[in-house]
């Protein structure tokens, strides 16, 4: 949603891991406990919402789907952009993108560009809630719509957006251990983020910046 900065993420030091921070309870990761958390969400306040801005432009309303996948060992299901794209090239994000007109609210943007990515229909969706609105460097208010999808979809992904489609664990991404803190000056402002890199194989996932800030944000919801 902006491309890579002029730097490697993967080269940034790390400067903490937040392994000192208290674990989700396991039993919150069950679907049943996600459906009722959303259901009567509790008084909590984001910890990461609003990135150092890199462009003038006016903000755009996005939305994301988070989707997890109820798999034995409950995932997130994931995208790697292309490296063509003029924002966020090649970087781990959810399904998303901007709000069309005819959207009525951000659920229905996060579903319909879930379907038009990666071909996930909604008929294997069922949306719990939303987290709260994060602002991204690029100028993208996005709404994290957080859904449980059932197994036995199918991926048809956009070859033009999307290089790669994926699952990471959802606990391995919950939990603060896996949680590494960077810091750069760049572009006039100091950026911080958070990195949570998965080995899937031979393949490192580097989830970063606004997935990771968002997913760190679903953290909190849950041990809120």
């Amino acid at each position: 949603m902006s491309k890579l900065p002029l730097f490697d993420p993967r080269t940034v030091p790390v400067i903490g891991v937040d392994a000192h921070l208290p674990k989700v309870d396991p039993a919150a990761l069950h679907p049943e406990a996600l459906v009722r958390r959303f259901a009567a969400p509790p008084l909590w306040t984001p910890e990461l919402h609003t990135e150092a801005r890199i462009t003038d432009r006016a903000a755009v309303h996005a939305s994301v789907l988070v989707p997890l996948v109820l798999r034995e060992r409950m995932s997130v299901l994931l995208t790697q952009r292309t490296a063509h794209l003029s924002s966020h090239s090649g970087q781990i994000a959810f399904p998303g993108g901007k709000a069309d007109p005819e959207d009525h609210d951000p659920v229905a943007t996060a579903l319909r560009e879930a379907q038009e990515e990666i071909g996930l229909h909604p008929d294997f969706v069922q949306v719990l809630g939303t987290l709260p609105i994060y602002a991204t460097g690029s100028a993208f208010l996005v709404t994290p719509v957080v859904a449980l999808v059932q197994p036995g979809f199918s991926i048809t992904p956009n070859h033009y957006e999307v290089a790669d489609v994926f699952e990471v664990p959802l606990d391995f991404l919950l939990d603060p251990a896996n949680h590494r803190r960077h810091v750069v000056d760049w572009a006039g402002a100091r950026r911080q983020w958070l990195s949570m890199p998965y080995q899937d194989g031979a393949t490192e996932r580097f989830v970063w910046g606004a997935t990771a800030g968002m997913l760190r944000n679903l953290y909190g919801f849950l041990r809120a």
